[in-house]
C-alpha cells in the first residue's frame, strides 16, 4: 500500500462545493481507500491506496466525489515520499519566518518554465519565490490578498492546474502520513 496526500481544490469556498469531511472520508473509504484522514475543511486527505499510479488514484478520487456530490473537483496528488522531499528541502526556508505567508502551489502536471520567462525573482522583493518541477513554493510576507507574486503566477499564466497551501498544513499532512 502506498501512502498518499490528495488535495482538493476549490471545494468548502464561499459556500460552493460544499463537501463535509466525514462524508468525503466515508465515500473514499467505500471506493477501496485506506487509512482515510482529512485535515480542515479545505479538502487535504491523506490515505493509504494499492500501487498504482497518483494520476489515476486522484482520477478515481474526482469520478468518487462527482457521483457523490454532483460536481468536478479537481485532485492533485502526491506521495508521501514527494511531500517529505519538499518539506526537507525547505525552499525558502532561509528567507520565510512565518509558515502561515509560505505558500505552496501544488502543481498537476510539470511546470513548463518557459511560460515564466521574464518572471524574476527579485523583482517581487521582499516576497520571493521558488519554482519546482510540479510546485511554486511562495513567501508573501504581508499576506496573499495583495501579493504580487500570487497575482503573477497564476494558472493562467502557468497553464497548469494547481491548488495552493501554506507551509504549516504542508507539515502537517506529511506527520499524518507519517502516521499511517
Amino acid at each position: 500500500m502506498a501512502r498518499l496526500v490528495a488535495l482538493l481544490r476549490g471545494i468548502n469556498v464561499g459556500g460552493r462545493k460544499k463537501v463535509p469531511m466525514a462524508r468525503l472520508r466515508e465515500v473514499l473509504e467505500a471506493a477501496g481507500f485506506e487509512d482515510v484522514k482529512t485535515y480542515v475543511q479545505s479538502g487535504n486527505v491523506v490515505l493509504s491506496a494499492p500501487r498504482r499510479s497518483p494520476a489515476k488514484i486522484g482520477r478515481e478520487i474526482e469520478a468518487a466525489i462527482e457521483a457523490e456530490f454532483g460536481f468536478d473537483v479537481a485532485v492533485v496528488m502526491r506521495t508521501r515520499d514527494e511531500l517529505a522531499a519538499l518539506v526537507e528541502d525547505d525552499p525558502l526556508g532561509d528567507v520565510a519566518t512565518n509558515p502561515t505567508y509560505r505558500v505552496v502551489v501544488f502543481l498537476a502536471e510539470k511546470l513548463d518554465r518557459s511560460r515564466l520567462a521574464g518572471v524574476e525573482p527579485d523583482a517581487f522583493a521582499p516576497e520571493a519565490f521558488e519554482l519546482r518541477d510540479r510546485e511554486i513554493v511562495m513567501w508573501a510576507p504581508e499576506g496573499q490578498r495583495d501579493s504580487r507574486i500570487v497575482k503573477t503566477l497564476t494558472e493562467k499564466r502557468t497553464g497548469v492546474v494547481g491548488t495552493a497551501r501554506n507551509w504549516r498544513t504542508v507539515e502537517k499532512l506529511l506527520a499524518m502520513a507519517d502516521d499511517a
